[in-house]
């Protein structure tokens, strides 16, 4: 049962990727010649953009995508948020850029964008980085590296790219820095904030400011998120007396395998009582069989073959400055089936981590969707619960308006947060409310009371 959170999440976002022979298609060390000039079907911004690609290791040819958006007032003067998404294996470009925080929005022909209203770029420069290679416009020059990526070897990377993208970047070094992203993601996020700490350790003046980070519907600890989950399957009525008592007595959730009873029952829930959702966000209407797509994924994630439609058009990768040569011999997609089957080590729980960073000083704030079964709220909960903090400010509702936006509580070191009405992609589900989360935690401020 221990797997079962990484295998759900993955059931719906998991897309082909081949094995990739290029070389470094970065084009040179200064950060003007990675300048966006615009993007096709664009509409006029203000603010700048820069993308392409940093080596992260040069004997193997691994080499990481990035896309940056300055702010869109005071660039100069606003920090730097790097956002990551999880699978593992799945794409920021395609998610976090293209239909959560970014500033596009793209139309369902793939042909033109549009602005999204509650961009987080209006707080903040945002980086997006395509991790671990292999993931959409990252690559490596040897193949086995696909079948070896893991949770250490995808933080060391990730590490590796800021130090030599601040170099190239020089302006951001020393700025206010933040990590932020979602699922998955609950390991990448503080995993490579652990990285930055120890490495900022060795340095007497650190150029990585690391303030803090934020991260939505994360997998943090694979026991009591394994429970957590069966028990908001069972609250929120998607399955039966019999199925959750049969998943309690037989699913052993410390265990990289579980029996056959076990296996049989989550199964059974999945493909028998849960019926036709998206488990994503269980109250977004289904789409039905005329509208699904060829790998049949629930409407929620139909954006994302918008993105691919977009993204592997080649006048659109020239102006990103991805595959430039043109070597890749796959089209980019949204996830890499490759990454999430062979995924090498997973941290079984981040809770140890998550005590070193706060007791590092750093801003820690997790939220959580209401309406996601796949990473859900009672799963954060529980995992949070064992970290045995004293509450600051008790459980109170949050306002987003004249509505109540969700509901949060502020612990000794860390803030959690929920909110209401959004499934496993927030930003995507209730983009003003995730606005005010993530003003609201740049701030270190309360979320507001009325």
């Amino acid at each position: 049962m221990a797997h079962r959170v990484r295998e759900i999440i993955s059931h719906f976002l998991v897309l082909s990727i081949f094995s990739l022979q290029v070389t470094d298609i970065a084009g040179g060390d200064h950060y003007e010649d990675d300048r966006i000039k615009s993007l096709p079907g664009q509409p006029p911004v203000s603010f700048a953009q820069f993308s392409g690609y940093v080596t992260v290791h040069e004997k193997n040819g691994r080499a990481l995508f990035y896309w940056l958006t300055e702010a869109a007032g005071d660039a100069a003067r606003k920090p730097l948020v790097l956002w990551l998404n999880g699978g593992p294996g799945c794409s920021s470009v395609a998610y976090g850029a293209s239909e959560e925080i970014g500033p596009f929005r793209i139309n369902r022909t793939g042909s033109s964008l549009f602005l999204n209203k509650y961009s987080w770029n209006r707080e903040a420069n945002l980086l997006f980085l395509e991790s671990p290679a292999g993931v959409g416009f990252s690559y490596t020059n040897t193949s086995s590296d696909l079948k070896t990526s893991g949770d250490e070897r995808t933080a060391r990377d990730a590490l590796t790219f800021l130090t030599r993208w601040m170099q190239r970047f020089p302006q951001y070094k020393h700025r206010d820095f933040y990590i932020s992203g979602e699922s998955y993601a609950g390991h990448y996020v503080p995993q490579l904030a652990k990285k930055i700490v120890d490495y900022n350790k060795s340095l007497t003046k650190p150029f990585i400011n690391l303030k803090g980070f934020l991260v939505g519907n994360a997998v943090t600890d694979n026991h009591y998120d394994g429970i957590g989950t069966v028990a908001y399957w069972w609250t929120h009525a998607m399955i039966s007396d019999k199925t959750y008592k049969t998943i309690l007595a037989h699913c052993n959730f410390t265990a990289v395998k579980n029996t056959a009873k076990c296996d049989n029952a989550v199964d059974y829930a999945m493909n028998h009582e849960f019926g036709d959702i998206d488990q994503y966000s269980i109250y977004t209407p289904a789409c039905n069989a005329a509208a699904r797509n060829a790998t049949s994924r629930p409407l929620r994630l139909r954006g994302t073959s918008h993105a691919e439609k977009y993204y592997n058009r080649r006048e659109v990768q020239e102006a990103l400055h991805a595959n430039a040569t043109g070597s890749i011999p796959y089209k980019w997609t949204a996830c890499s089936d490759v990454l999430i089957k062979n995924w090498g080590d997973s941290e079984f729980s981040m809770l140890p981590t998550y005590r070193q960073l706060m007791a590092a000083g750093l801003r820690v704030w997790v939220f959580s969707g209401d309406t996601d079964s796949v990473v859900p709220v009672t799963a954060t909960r529980f995992s949070l619960s064992h970290l045995n903090i004293t509450v600051k400010v008790p459980w109170y509702p949050w306002y987003c308006g004249r509505e109540v936006g969700g509901w949060t509580e502020i612990y000794e070191g860390l803030t959690f947060a929920t909110v209401r009405g959004a499934g496993h992609e927030v930003p995507l589900f209730q983009p003003k409310r995730a606005f005010q989360l993530f003003k609201s935690f740049l701030a270190g401020s309360l979320l507001p009371k009325s």
